[in-house]
Formats: structure tokens, C-alpha cells, sequence
């Protein structure tokens, strides 16, 4: 791992003195440049790193802090490093710090879409695996193919894909053919919609392996577009599943995942899921305990689960469960009443609550999560505090 910058917010990049830099590039790399396999940079320095040898044997590359400059600058046919990266890269990893807002009109999606995403597919031929991860503080712009040519996207030698896509028909394009290899695919949706006007296949897609589907945003299209996709999956073997429902009759309990979706993949071995429903409450709509929605998973199996359910309002309620560890970086519309356990990943929490906050819960939230950075408190719809930075509450005396 090379770097010449540094940054808090990822443990992976140190930082180098240009001196030292300079020596390591003009001494060492040139002495061993036939050996090395793998290489991690920072984007600024990964030039002046990758002018300094050969590097006949590279094949996997992992860059830091990239952005659609990058892709302009050297992810052409005219880039001087375009033997390697078309022949020789076999695994890409991009920390993407690229910030995207919708409003923001300096970058522009179908510009974006050419510039980056078809770039990298069109001059690494050879391309089996590609990671491209958002950023702590960005999220970068989310690949949106459902309007472009029907030939936009493609690969015969993609086995492994992690991206953020725009909406789930972009996940079901990717779906249609394009990536015929592709045994592991990771997607973060930005919406998942009711909008059933664009005709997909619906084959069977019996050569994916692992797939891992995360939406941070409501949706009420669980049934109709994201059950019969997974039932489609028919040899999967491992399951990720992170979604937020809303405008449904009762709480997803373990009942439903069995029957609807695990019954289906006959060898799946690994199911990790964050499951939050949000329902209207009536005399009809029986009250369930944390407990009772615990012991709806264990009846199928799934013992290392933990859950809350949280009446908010008069009318309203909101319920989680999850597997055990969490795995996931982000929970939201939680109250401060959540399970005793220590969430390691959770770097976003949002927490909704009418009750005002003491010392108290702010130390318990400070053990339950370590790794804390964002988190914003709301009482009704207004926003009390949002803390942007790592809480450090001293613990002890």
C-alpha cells in the first residue's frame, strides 16, 4: 500500500513524506517491480508509483480518493498506463470521493455514466471483479442505465460487481443478460419503486451465487418487485439483505422471509438481514414484543437475531430486526430504547424520539456505538441535534 496523502477517515491510507515517496519510487519499486501483484494507492501519487516500473504481474489495483477526473485522465485507449489496465487488471477498487446531490447540476448522470462507469468497462477488458465503494463523508453518483442502449453495460468476464445504482430496474437491467459471469453482486439502491411500466426478463438467474441488496429509503414495493427477484435466485448461497418497508398491514416477522423467499433457495447456507417495518396501528393489528418478533426467526432456525419494536405514535409503529452481529453501517428511526448489544460497524444513527434525551442515553449510546460519526436526533419531524463528527464521550469516573 502506497500513499502519498493522508486522511481520518479510512485506516487503510497513511500518510508518506515526498522524500520518502521519492526514494521508494526511484530506489526500490524499479528493484521490484516484476514482483508485485497487487497495489494500493492514492490517486494523486498513483502516476508517479505506476511510471516507476512495469509491473508485468499486476493485477489487482485498489485506488483511493477517485473521481470522474481519473476516469478522464488516464481511463481512455490514449492513457499510458492502457497496456496494464487493459490486459493485466483483473480486480479494481475504487473509493469513489465523487459527492453527488441531486440538485447539484456540475454533475451531470448520463455525462457521469459515460465517464466512469463505461470507461472502466470498455478499457479493462479483462475485469473480473469490481468494487466501487462510496467515501465516509460522499456518496458518490449511483450508476443509472435503464435509459441508455440495450448493448450500454456489458461483460463477458465480470464475475464480481459492488456499485450503487439509481433505482432497482437498473439492478434488473444489470440483470438481463449483460453480465452473464457475474456469481457475486453487491448493489446499494438509492429507491426501489412500484414502477412496473419497463419489461424485464424473468429467467431464472442460476449463476448467481451471493447478491447483498441495501435500500436506506422506505420502500412500499416489497412484494411486488423485490420478492419475485429473489425468487429468481434459485441457487444462491448467500443472502444480504438491508431494506426499510412502509404502507404494509402488519411487522415482517420471520413467517414471512421463510416462506416467501428462503423456502425458494434450496442452498442458501448464509442469510444476513436488517428487516425495519413501518405500520399504521389498529384494534386489528396485533401488538407484538420485541420477543415475540425474536421468536417468530427462531422458529425457522435463525436463533442469533435480536429486534425492537417501537409504538412512536398513537398511530403508528415502527419495528427492527436483525441478525446477529450487525452488520451494517447505518440504523435509522430508532428510539433510545434499542437492543444491549455493541453495533461495531454503525457509522450513521438516527434517532427519533419524543422523548428528550439525557446524559444517560448519550453514554449508552457512546458503548453501543463505537464507531459512531453521524448522528442526527429528531423529535416529531424537527431536527434537535445532528452531530458530523466522532463522539468521544469520556467513560470513565
Amino acid at each position: 500500500m502506497i500513499s502519498k496523502s493522508s486522511t481520518d477517515d479510512d485506516d487503510d491510507i497513511c500518510s508518506i513524506d515526498d522524500r520518502i515517496l521519492d526514494r521508494f519510487c526511484i530506489d526500490i519499486l524499479p528493484k521490484i517491480h516484476n514482483n508485485v501483484k497487487h497495489l494500493i494507492l492514492e490517486s494523486m501519487s498513483m502516476e508517479y508509483i505506476l511510471l516507476a516500473g512495469n509491473y508485468p504481474n499486476l493485477t489487482s489495483l485498489k485506488l483511493f480518493n477517485f473521481g470522474q477526473h481519473i476516469a478522464l485522465n488516464y481511463f481512455t485507449d490514449k492513457s499510458i498506463f492502457q497496456y496494464i489496465f487493459k490486459y493485466q487488471i483483473r480486480e479494481l477498487i475504487l473509493e469513489n470521493n465523487d459527492n453527488y446531490d441531486y440538485a447539484d447540476e456540475r454533475i451531470l448522470p448520463k455525462e457521469y455514466n459515460k465517464n466512469v462507469y463505461l470507461s472502466i468497462l470498455t478499457l479493462f477488458e479483462n475485469l473480473q471483479s469490481l468494487s466501487i465503494v462510496g467515501s465516509f463523508t460522499s456518496s458518490y453518483p449511483p450508476l443509472s442505465i435503464v435509459d441508455l442502449p440495450s448493448t450500454t453495460f456489458c461483460s463477458s468476464t465480470l464475475t464480481k460487481l459492488s456499485i450503487n445504482l439509481r433505482s432497482l430496474d437498473d439492478c434488473l437491467y444489470l440483470l438481463d443478460g449483460h453480465l452473464k459471469q457475474l456469481t457475486t453482486f453487491i448493489v446499494q439502491i438509492r429507491y426501489i419503486d412500484n414502477n412496473l411500466s419497463i419489461i424485464h426478463n424473468t429467467d431464472n438467474l442460476s449463476y448467481l451465487k451471493c447478491f447483498s441488496l441495501t435500500c436506506y429509503n422506505l420502500t412500499n414495493a416489497y412484494n411486488n418487485r423485490v420478492i419475485p427477484l429473489f425468487r429468481r435466485m434459485i441457487n444462491l448461497e448467500k443472502l444480504t439483505l438491508y431494506i426499510r418497508l412502509t404502507d404494509r398491514p402488519r411487522f415482517v416477522d420471520g413467517t414471512h422471509p421463510h416462506k416467501e423467499i428462503l423456502m425458494h433457495m434450496s442452498k442458501l447456507h448464509t442469510f444476513i438481514f436488517y428487516i425495519s417495518t413501518m405500520i399504521q396501528i389498529n384494534d386489528l393489528v396485533p401488538r407484538l414484543s420485541d420477543d415475540d418478533l425474536e421468536q417468530t426467526f427462531k422458529n425457522i432456525g435463525y436463533y442469533q437475531t435480536s429486534s425492537t419494536v417501537n409504538y412512536c405514535r398513537r398511530s403508528k409503529a415502527i419495528s427492527h430486526v436483525f441478525s446477529l452481529p450487525f452488520a451494517f453501517d447505518r440504523l435509522e428511526m430508532i428510539t433510545n430504547r434499542f437492543p444491549t448489544i455493541i453495533f461495531h460497524n454503525v457509522t450513521y444513527l438516527m434517532v427519533f424520539d419524543k422523548i428528550q434525551f439525557k446524559h444517560e442515553s448519550f453514554i449508552r449510546i457512546a458503548k453501543a456505538f463505537p464507531l459512531l460519526k453521524h448522528f442526527p436526533i429528531f423529535n416529531g419531524m424537527l431536527l434537535l441535534m445532528n452531530f458530523d463528527i466522532c463522539i468521544r464521550i469520556s467513560l470513565c469516573g
